[in-house]
C-alpha cells in the first residue's frame, strides 16, 4: 500500500516541478499569468473503521490555478503595444469568427491593415459615433479592428475665415472709367494699383483638388459728417473665378470710427460656381469675423483658416485611456475608429487556456461581461505598453527546490518500502 501511497507523491511532485518549470518559462512571456498547483490528501474509510487510525492514501491534484495578479508594466514605441492596468482581458477573433481574451497587447498590423495579436487573431472594437460614443457593447457587434489608409471622401471647402487689419492711412482707390453699372471702380486683380491689399490660401473642389483662393481689399470711401464710416471691398477670386453674390462681385466691408468691422459681422455666402476640375457647383462663404479691425500700422493677416481638405494619408494611430483607438491623416483629420472591446469574467481561474496567454470561456468561468476600459470592473488601458509576465523568479526557484525535494523524498519512501519488503521476502526464505 505503501507503494501506491508514494507514487502519488512522485505524480503530484512531477505536475508542480512540470507548474514551475512552465512558470520559469514563460518569464520572458508578455501577459503570461503563472500557475500554481493545489494539493489535496485522499481519504479511504470504511464505515466500521475506527476514525482514530485512519491513515491516508496519498495525495491528488486538485486544481493547477492561474494566478492573475497584475504583471508588470514595460513601455515600448509601438503605438498598438496595450497593457491593462486592472483586471479585463481584449477580445480577439479568429477566422473562425470565435471570441478569444488574451491579455497579451502585442499587436501589429497585416497586409490588409488589420490589427491582430501574435496569433493572426484580430482585435476587436466596439463601434462608435463620429464623436467617439459607444453604440453597443454586444459582443457579437464588435468589429475587427482595421486602419484606413486614407480619411476617406473630401471635403469641399464651405467656410473661409480671415482676421486681418486693414491700415487706416491706406488712401481710397481713385476711380477709373468704366462701361458697367456693378463696379464702382474698374477693379483689375492683374493690376495692382486697383487694390490696396491681398492674401491667399488654398481650398478645396468637392473632390479634394487644391485651389488658390485670392481675396483683394480696396479701399473705397472714408468716414465723412454724412456718413462717419469706413469702407471697402473685399474681392474673392477662387482660380480664376471671380466669387459674386447676385452676379456682382465684391463684398463691402465698414467699419466705425473706431475701426470696428460693423458689417458684415457673419460669414457671407456667395453665389454656387464650378471648379474647372470637379464639375460639381460649390458654396463658398468668406467670413471676417468680429476681430477684423481697421487699425494703424500695417496690413496684417492674423488668422486664415478653411474648412476643406483633401483625402489625407494615414500618419499616427492611437489608443487612449479609455481604449478609443483614433488615426491621425496627413489633411489634419483625426478619425475614431472605435473603442477596444474589454472582457471581464466572474470567475477568471475557469477559464480554458489555449497558448499565447489567451483563454476560452468555460462553465466554470462563465459569460464574458463586456465592457468599455475603465468601467464596469475592466481596467483602464495603456498604448505603447506591454505587461509582463507576473512571474516572480526568486519565489519559482524556491519552488523548485521544495518540488525537487518533495520528489526526492517520495523516492526514498518508495525505497524504504521497497527495502521493508525485501526483509520480509528474505525472513520467509
Amino acid at each position: 500500500m505503501s507503494f501506491f501511497t508514494s507514487l502519488t507523491g512522485l505524480n503530484a511532485a512531477q505536475t508542480e516541478l512540470a507548474t514551475v518549470s512552465n512558470n520559469i518559462a514563460n518569464t520572458g512571456t508578455n501577459g503570461f499569468k503563472k500557475s500554481r498547483v493545489a494539493f489535496g490528501d485522499i481519504i479511504a474509510s470504511s464505515p466500521l473503521q475506527n476514525p482514530a487510525r485512519v491513515i491516508g492514501s496519498g495525495t491528488a491534484v486538485r486544481s493547477v490555478a492561474q494566478q492573475f495578479q497584475q504583471g508588470a508594466i514595460q513601455t515600448s514605441d509601438n503605438a498598438l503595444d496595450l497593457a491593462i492596468s486592472g483586471q479585463g482581458f481584449f477580445t480577439v477573433k479568429g477566422e473562425d469568427g470565435g471570441a478569444v481574451f488574451t491579455r497579451n497587447g502585442a499587436f501589429a498590423v497585416t497586409a490588409d491593415r488589420f490589427v491582430v495579436d501574435a496569433a493572426g487573431r484580430r482585435l476587436q472594437l466596439f463601434p462608435t459615433t463620429a464623436d467617439g460614443n459607444v453604440r453597443t457593447t454586444q459582443l457579437d457587434a464588435t468589429l475587427a479592428a482595421q486602419l484606413p489608409l486614407t480619411s476617406g471622401a473630401p471635403q469641399a471647402t464651405g467656410v473661409v475665415k480671415l482676421t486681418v487689419n486693414l491700415p487706416a492711412s491706406a488712401p481710397i482707390i481713385p476711380a477709373k472709367p468704366i462701361y458697367t453699372a456693378t463696379n464702382a471702380y474698374a477693379f483689375d486683380r492683374n493690376d495692382a494699383a486697383t487694390y490696396n491689399n491681398a492674401t491667399s490660401t488654398t481650398v478645396y473642389d468637392a473632390l479634394g483638388n487644391p485651389l488658390p483662393a485670392t481675396v483683394y481689399y480696396v479701399k473705397t470711401a472714408a468716414p465723412t459728417t454724412a456718413a462717419p464710416v469706413h469702407q471697402w471691398t473685399a474681392y474673392t477670386y477662387v482660380g480664376d473665378t471671380a466669387l459674386t453674390r447676385g452676379g456682382v462681385a465684391g463684398q463691402t466691408l465698414t467699419f466705425d470710427a473706431g475701426g470696428v468691422l460693423t458689417a458684415p459681422t457673419a460669414a457671407v455666402a456667395f453665389d454656387p460656381f464650378t471648379p474647372p476640375d470637379s464639375g460639381e457647383a460649390q458654396v463658398v462663404a468668406i467670413d471676417h469675423g468680429s476681430l477684423t479691425t481697421q487699425q494703424s500700422g500695417p496690413f496684417t493677416v492674423s488668422t486664415i483658416t478653411q474648412d476643406g481638405y483633401a483625402t489625407g494619408q494615414l500618419e499616427s494611430v492611437a489608443v487612449d485611456a479609455a481604449g478609443k483607438l483614433q488615426a491621425s491623416f496627413s489633411n489634419g483629420v483625426v478619425q475614431v475608429i472605435g473603442k477596444v472591446a474589454m472582457a471581464v469574467f466572474a470567475n477568471p481561474q475557469g477559464l480554458k487556456q489555449t497558448g499565447d496567454a489567451s483563454y476560452l470561456t468555460t462553465p466554470q468561468s462563465g459569460a464574458p461581461l463586456t465592457a468599455e476600459a475603465g468601467q464596469g470592473g475592466a481596467g483602464t488601458i495603456l498604448s505603447g505598453s506591454l505587461e509582463r509576465s507576473n512571474v516572480d523568479l526568486t519565489e519559482e526557484l524556491v519552488g523548485l527546490i521544495t518540488a525537487q525535494r518533495n520528489f526526492q523524498t517520495n523516492a526514498k519512501a518508495i525505497e524504504t518500502s521497497s527495502t521493508l519488503l525485501s526483509t520480509i521476502i528474505n525472513i520467509r526464505n
